[in-house]
């Protein structure tokens, strides 16, 4: 039974959210370039690195070389695709493994269904929820297993793609000079690697030191990812951000400071984790293709599908009825008595959560401003054992900033935050990443196809794919990502499927002696036509949640993906497969 009325519950999360709107939206942050440029280094590249420019000729190139850039090429492999060349602007494989290394970095989503391919290298994770080092240990190995080290280029930036219509090759330009021709090019650059910052005044007169979470320096802090951040015994240190880094940081950031204040403007849902070594006794019964149904079972269970048994048994499971927001998955919410109930078990889910509060932390008033107030698919759940216990050590201090639409300002030694000032010697920045804003969408990367026709023009009306994967005007041109698509709260899981499908795909190419596959302009006006079915809905839930990323900072977009979710969109790709691809998919 809920403890209050649900018009009283929807007026409190309305009042929540109207407390943290900014008038200013997303334009909040900055992006890291010019003088802040720096907060996007890599520590880990070799600085010393060089090499002659490349001119030469590749049947594909990857570009990105995180978790879907590796599926892209070890798919490809597999498909019988000889030359590969990963471009990554990191040092290593990883992606966002690379890149985060923060104390206490572990994957969220059950490390068994998370890290791909572990059949295909025989390898069981240590842990149910693996730790950042052994993901980035197991993307390396993904790279040596299918030789996709062989050609790759690391710290090296995609600065054109330009198609040769004569050659039917993509030209690749890079900042090293490279001038190198592809007959495929993948696009697996995605957006977890670029840091944003807040838009606070005075940044840059703070006279102390200042980081970013993705480029935690361990040279000033001490320690490792397993903590024991010793540089810090003496120092106060500033957290800016509560999201599912913040999660895992302030554990560790709290117990070796000397004072740690976490600067809040929403609090998360933190639920158990419980994390454990993996059984060895369980691990010894498996047998080949036991992650393929694991991870569709965990897709099914958090699709609100109906699934007889539930193999994972974690928060995400046992909370699955109330991702179809998030997923868009199961089937259409257009009943008003669906979304009733649905509402119902949302809000004893998170009077859950906020009981939880109560009975870990001890001080009151601290309590009361870690409950979040909204609905649960409004933002990442995180789950954590730690964190909200860290609240009761008396050297951490919370410091809510809801009604000041954040830190206010930044001085030469302190943070500002309504009438008070909190000096400190160190500000780490805990504020993500820029979400959904990849090079190609952002025009870092310019793309020039058939005619020099320029990609973001030709999307100037919204985007223009079959199936997420390909444009009109762009032969050759592969895409994974989120764009006009299916997601899922595994997206290794979502990568690979869509890794699977490009190598199909061109591996059908090679079988028909095609020099090119592009999509008609009908077939895209089709499937764009054939999204959205409940782009409204979630827009108008999104425009009620609280500001984070998925809304947009509170002023959300209205979103155009497949509405029956991942595990029906898979469906539909292999059936497309199946039947021949030549019905709507052009190949010359």
């Amino acid at each position: 039974m809920l403890p209050v009325s649900l018009d009283e519950l929807r007026t409190k999360y309305q009042a929540e959210r109207d407390r943290r709107i900014r008038p200013d939206g997303s334009a909040q942050y900055r992006d890291v370039a010019g003088e802040f440029g720096f907060y996007a280094d890599d520590p880990h590249a070799d600085p010393d690195l060089t090499r002659e420019p490349l001119h030469d000729t590749v049947d594909v190139v990857v570009i990105g070389g995180g978790l879907g850039g590796l599926l892209a090429g070890a798919r490809l492999r597999q498909a019988g695709v000889n030359s590969i060349r990963v471009v990554e602007k990191g040092g290593d494989f990883g992606g966002t493994w690379y890149w985060n290394r923060y104390p206490g970095i572990h994957c969220d989503i059950e490390s068994y269904v998370y890290m791909p391919l572990l059949d295909e290298l025989g390898y069981v994770p240590e842990w149910k929820y693996a730790p950042g080092e052994e993901i980035r240990r197991h993307a390396r190995a993904i790279g040596e297993h299918f030789d996709l080290y062989r050609d790759a280029c690391f710290q090296t930036a995609v600065t054109e793609l330009r198609w040769d219509s004569d050659a039917a090759e993509w030209i690749v330009s890079t900042d090293r000079g490279d001038r190198m021709r592809a007959r495929y090019v993948v696009m697996s650059n995605g957006t977890l690697d670029r840091p944003k910052l807040p838009g606070i005044p005075g940044i840059d007169t703070f006279r102390g030191h200042t980081f970013h979470t993705s480029r935690w320096d361990y040279g000033y802090t001490g320690g490792d990812a397993n903590g024991n951040l010793a540089g810090l015994a003496g120092k106060r240190v500033a957290l800016i951000g509560t999201g599912a880094t913040a999660i895992q940081v302030v554990p560790h950031l709290g117990r070796d400071a000397r004072h740690l204040y976490v600067f809040q403007r929403t609090p998360s849902t933190v639920d158990y984790r419980a994390n454990r070594p993996t059984d060895a006794e369980w691990a010894a019964t498996l047998r080949q293709g036991w992650q393929r149904g694991r991870m569709e079972n965990f897709l099914g269970l958090v699709s609100g599908e109906q699934v007889d048994k539930d193999l994972v048994r974690d928060a995400w499971t046992g909370s699955a009825r109330l991702l179809r927001k998030i997923t868009a998955g199961g089937d259409s919410l257009t009943s008003e008595e669906r979304e009733r109930v649905e509402e119902l078990l949302d809000f004893e889910k998170m009077n859950e959560i906020r009981a939880r509060v109560d009975s870990i932390v001890e001080d009151q008033e601290t309590a009361e401003l870690l409950k979040p107030w909204y609905r649960y698919a409004c933002k990442r759940p995180t789950f954590s054992d730690e964190y909200l216990q860290t609240f009761n050590r008396p050297n951490v201090t919370l410091v809510d900033t809801a009604d000041f639409g954040g830190v206010e300002r930044v001085t030469e030694n302190a943070l500002v935050v309504g009438d008070r000032e909190y000096e400190v010697d160190c500000i780490i920045f805990a504020t993500g990443f820029q979400v959904a804003m990849s090079d190609m969408m952002t025009g870092r990367l310019p793309v020039f196809g058939r005619d020099g026709k320029h990609l973001l023009q030709h999307w100037s009306r919204g985007p223009r794919t079959l199936h997420g994967f390909y444009s009109d005007g762009f032969p050759n041109l592969l895409t994974m990502g989120a764009l006009q698509n299916a997601a899922s709260v595994n997206y290794a899981h979502i990568l690979d499927e869509q890794a699977t499908h490009i190598a199909a795909v061109v591996a059908e190419a090679g079988k028909r002696g095609a020099r090119w596959v592009e999509p008609s302009a009908e077939a895209v006006d089709a499937w764009a036509a054939a999204l959205g079915e409940n782009a409204e809905e979630l827009y108008r839930f999104h425009l009620e949640c609280t500001p984070g990323y998925y809304n947009n900072e509170g002023k959300p977009h209205p979103r155009r993906g497949f509405a029956k979710g991942a595990t029906a969109f898979h469906a539909l790709l292999r059936d497309w497969r199946e039947n021949g691809m030549d019905d709507v998919l052009v190949m010359r």
